[in-house]
């Protein structure tokens, strides 16, 4: 008997299983039908992705960005591709072992795997070909423009030489909030334009939260429709439309634009303030901290106009940058073609003054140069003729004279130019360079005081125009290049005036020819070599002779002065070792002269024949510490003088005057003459004795007149003198007392001058007291009422424990909390003081300190200063170590 095996089911579940068989069973079947309908459109969709392609390409060509999911589409049919063309490749296998007439297979499981991969691959074909007319339609109708960069990419050099320390400055600038508007300043091709270029590109680097930088040059000729063209172009408003907007209107145009965007405005070559108001940029300021305007310019007075936040002063660059420039523009193959020629090459590049211009241009034309001969003739051309080295009388000269042109007016300009008369790198005195301004005609003279404040005002004009440079004590300088601008403009520019013949500091061994001099309004022989000036020149348009600075100068023949009627300013300063005891006779010729500077000379007499003088207004003869004769009567007839400066004068030999000399008895005589001087008005002294200093404190005319006082009481016995009554000296600047051996105290009433004055600061003016060899001098506390003194220098007082004493404000114990005295002091020096114990009772801020010198003051343990002296800078202190210590 065999078992039988029985199921029983119904219809619904055998309907069930059919279905699930002859489904499974089409895919075997349909396969080749499948593969042949996949390839076609296959086909189809990568036609369809051409298409798009194509559009998309053409969009980007417009500046129109890819959308997202065109993006995603064209990634999802490389896929579908890749799959499709494994399944085709495979395809005729898997047909291979179809049966029974297609329905069947030799392997059923691995056709029907096969087959539902291919009708899966069919479906997603067809989906992505339906899809693609969908992105086809989309990247036509919603196009994306694709976001402009940050900034327009400006050509420049990729190093910037010198810069890079500013560019990063400037950089960490524009990341701070309280910073909205940046000004660069300085001179002309100094490179303020390559480091804003450089902050430009910056923005292409670096990642910013700003939207747009904007560049525009502005330049002397300002006209805010030029601006505003500028910025419509970045910003997309300039058509047609546009331009024919007026100002204003495009002015709202603009703040409509701008006042949503984070947005670098950076205007270059800016002469005068431009006012962003009316071109339409929102002001940054604390409602709007996300923009920034930054702009370079040569006049420092404009970072003021711009209300600039911050402002950096692009520099020349220092010996070691401009070396670096230089050998980059001449090349590393000249350089090096002789063994001479690169230390050459740095006495070129040392002419150059570290500006940039100057370096690259010269560097250019040297760059071929390879004999120490060309390279020695172009130190030559530099030294003597620079305007006919090549490429800067065409190329740097006229570009720095922008500034020159610049200048407000004529007498400006005028005053500018007589600079080029003092030798390169020579420190001019501010208030000497004034007193020529005025000599010349330049200043009105009417009120003297009136006439120096519009000369420093020049003087600062031209500061700030970066046409001089502010050195240390109350001097200015010419840049070395801008000196030889102006003597371009002088010789070319103004060459039929024949204003100007400058020969100072060109190492003249010879006196020059005077057949040159005849024509001339300014001639300056300064700081040359020549021993004689023994011709007698012809120079009836002379206004100007500087013969200063002549060290070798031994002799001046009597007639040179003889033809000069227009002679107006005359200075023979600083030649120390000029052996003659007079001055050359035919001097008394000078009919028009109105300043004469014999400073700091050797000369022992003025001849009685001076008073010839009559127009003279001006009388420089500060230290001439050997002049002990001065006639009586002579100083009295130059009845138009208004300027008399004789600090230090007869310093030297103030006992040995004699009689017929206005200096014998220590100056009574010369203070009696000078009461009588009805325009006197600017008056530096040096007296002899106590009696001549109750003379010169009983006019309040010369009081009123006295800017430096030079006590020398070497012979007297007077051992206080009263400090209190200098109270009234309200123009004293400096203050000297020397070999004073008796003296005891300068006295000051401290508790008078607090309950009878309202302004305790007395000597407002004071900025310099030197105290030397004063033996018995116990303190200076009459400083404490000297708030702007800006150096002190103290030698060889052996009594002195103290500067300001303690002990004399135990009657006003009410200012003991509130003095501070030497917030404005520079320099401090203190020589010989071997019972020195104390400068001041507490820590002192020294807001200004530059330097404090310190030798043989045994008993100085401590300095005034505390941690927060030297907070905000770095001063010196030079002295022995092992005696000081910070207080504490």
């Amino acid at each position: 008997m065999g078992s039988v095996f029985q199921i029983t089911c119904d219809g619904a579940f055998f309907n069930r299983c059919l279905d699930c068989f002859l489904g499974k069973a089409a895919y075997i079947s349909n396969i080749q039908d499948n593969l042949a309908a996949l390839e076609t459109e296959l086909g189809r969709l990568i036609a369809a992705k051409n298409d798009v392609m194509m559009m998309v390409v053409n969009a980007e060509r417009q500046q129109m960005k890819r959308l997202g999911q065109v993006e995603w589409w064209v990634s999802r049919v490389d896929a579908v591709k890749i799959e499709a063309d494994e399944l085709i490749r495979d395809g005729s296998q898997e047909i291979d072992k179809l049966c029974v007439g297609g329905y069947c297979s030799k392997n059923c499981t691995s056709s029907y795997k096969f087959g539902k991969q291919v009708a899966k691959k069919l479906r997603d074909v067809e989906t992505l070909i339906a899809e693609g007319v969908f992105e086809a339609v989309a990247i036509e109708v919603v196009p994306e423009r694709a976001p402009e960069p940050v900034a327009d990419e400006r050509p420049t050099e990729r190093t910037v030489v010198g810069l890079q320390s500013q560019l990063e400055q400037v950089w960490r600038c524009l990341a701070e909030e309280s910073a909205g508007i940046i000004g660069l300043y300085g001179m002309g091709g100094v490179g303020k334009t390559t480091l804003l270029t450089h902050i430009n590109n910056k923005f292409l680097e670096s990642p910013t939260n700003f939207d747009c930088v904007i560049w525009v040059v502005v330049s002397k000729d300002l006209r805010l429709e030029k601006i505003q063209e500028n910025i419509g172009k970045k910003i997309g408003l300039v058509d047609d439309s546009w331009k024919s907007k007026s100002v204003e209107e495009k002015a709202l145009d603009i703040f409509r634009s701008l006042r949503e965007k984070r947005i670098v405005l950076l205007l270059d070559d800016i002469w005068e303030r431009v006012d962003l108001t009316k071109v339409g940029v929102p002001l940054p300021g604390p409602q709007n901290t996300t923009s920034k305007v930054v702009f370079t310019t040569r006049l420092i007075d404009v970072c003021g106009s711009m209300e600039a936040d911050r402002k950096f002063k692009v520099a020349c660059l220092s010996e070691k940058d401009a070396w670096e420039l230089f050998r980059k523009k001449v090349g590393e193959e000249t350089l090096g073609s002789h063994h001479d020629i690169v230390e050459l090459a740095q006495t070129v590049a040392k002419e150059c003054g570290g500006l940039p211009l100057a370096l690259i241009t010269i560097g250019r034309a040297m760059a071929f140069k390879k004999t120490a001969e060309e390279w020695s003739h172009a130190i030559d051309v530099l030294r003597t003729s620079a305007s006919e080295f090549a490429g800067l009388g065409k190329e740097v000269y006229p570009l720095l004279k922008f500034s020159y042109d610049s200048l407000q007016n004529e007498t400006i300009r005028s005053c500018f130019l007589y600079c080029c008369l003092y030798p390169e790198d020579y420190g001019i005195l501010k208030w000497d360079l004034i007193d020529c301004w005025i000599g010349e005609g330049f200043l009105e003279e009417s009120d003297r005081f009136s006439a120096e404040n519009q000369g420093y005002y020049i003087v600062g004009t031209l500061v700030h125009a970066c046409l001089l440079e502010e050195l240390e004590d109350d001097k200015v300088k010419m840049h070395d290049v801008i000196r030889d601008m102006a003597l371009w403009i002088t010789s070319e520019i103004e060459k039929e005036k024949r204003n100007f013949l400058v020969r100072a500091g060109a190492g003249l061994k010879e006196e020059p020819a005077v057949k040159e001099w005849e024509n001339v309004r300014r001639l300056s022989l300064m700081q040359n070599h020549f021993k004689t000036l023994s011709e007698v020149p012809s120079c009836p348009h002379l206004h100007t002779l500087f013969l200063a600075s002549n060290d070798n100068l031994r002799m001046i023949t009597d007639g040179f002065f003889q033809f000069m009627p227009s002679l107006k300013v005359l200075k023979m300063s600083n030649c120390v070792d000029w052996p003659v005891s007079k001055l050359p006779l035919a001097m008394s010729k000078l009919g028009s002269l109105q300043l004469l500077d014999i400073s700091h000379t050797s000369i022992e007499e003025l001849p009685e024949e001076l008073k010839l003088l009559v127009n003279l207004k001006c009388l420089n003869l500060r230290w001439t510490f050997e002049l002990n004769k001065i006639p009586w009567q002579l100083i009295s007839k130059f009845s138009r003088l208004r300027v008399l400066r004789m600090f230090a004068t007869g310093f030297a030999r103030f006992d040995e005057a004699s009689e017929d000399s206005v200096l014998f008895g220590g100056g009574e005589v010369l203070v009696q003459e000078l009461v009588g001087l009805k325009y006197l008005e600017v008056l530096e002294l040096t007296l002899g004795c106590h009696h001549a200093l109750q003379i010169f404190l009983s006019s309040n005319k010369l009081k009123s007149c006295i800017r430096s006082l030079l006590l020398q009481l070497a012979g007297d016995t007077m051992s206080i003198i009263d400090a209190t009554a200098f109270a009234d000296l309200k123009h004293l600047n400096e203050l000297w007392s020397d070999r004073a051996k008796e003296l005891e105290e300068l006295k000051i009433d401290c508790k008078e001058i607090v309950q009878k004055r309202r302004e305790p600061f007395v000597f407002r003016s004071l900025h310099r007291v030197t105290i030397h060899s004063c033996q018995k001098l116990k303190d200076l506390t009459f400083l404490v009422f000297a708030p702007n003194l800006k150096s002190l220098d103290l030698d060889r007082c052996d009594a002195m424990e103290e500067i300001i004493s303690v002990g004399k404000f135990a009657e006003t114990p009410e200012m003991m909390g509130h003095i501070s005295p030497f917030e404005n002091l520079q320099m401090l020096d203190l020589e010989d003081l071997p019972h020195l114990k104390s400068i001041f009772w507490k820590p002192l801020p020294f807001t200004h300190l530059k330097e404090i010198s310190v030798g043989y003051c045994r008993n100085l343990k401590k300095l005034p200063l505390d941690s927060n002296s030297a907070k905000e800078r770095k001063f010196v202190i030079r002295g022995e170590e092992d005696c000081i210590v910070f207080s504490p």
